[in-house]
């Protein structure tokens, strides 16, 4: 099992940034990419950024230059760091674990936390 913990949500204008933080514990060695995704309301969960175990990382073409996503191995801890927000990026942003067992992919996923973008 793993557990992950969201931070860093909150309000803040158009323009603006907001770090996000996921704090992943558990059996967390089985899990071979991390990621966010995220869900506005009537919208479907969207993947934002991902990152895997050797350090490739992949972002939805709407946050490439404005987004970054980082680990911290010491700290079992991923990062989101979005500058420049636009009210399009109100969401609720979820923290993801991937890991496979027998070619067959589990998702591990937080409890979400809110990014408001005022305009």
């Amino acid at each position: 099992q793993v557990q992950l913990v969201e931070s860093g949500g909150g309000l803040v204008q158009a323009g603006g940034s907001l770090r996000l933080s996921c704090a992943a514990s558990g059996n967390i060695l089985s899990i071979t990419t991390m990621g966010w995704y995220r869900q506005a309301p009537g919208m479907q969960r969207e993947l934002v950024a991902a990152i895997s175990s050797t350090g490739r990382t992949d972002y939805a073409d709407s946050v490439k230059g404005r987004f970054t996503i980082s680990t911290d191995n010491a700290k079992n801890t991923v990062y989101l760091q979005m500058n420049s927000l636009k009210s399009e990026d109100t969401a609720v942003y979820y923290c993801n674990g991937r890991q496979y067992t027998d070619y067959v992919p589990w998702d591990y996923w937080g409890q979400g936390t809110q990014v408001t973008v005022s305009s």
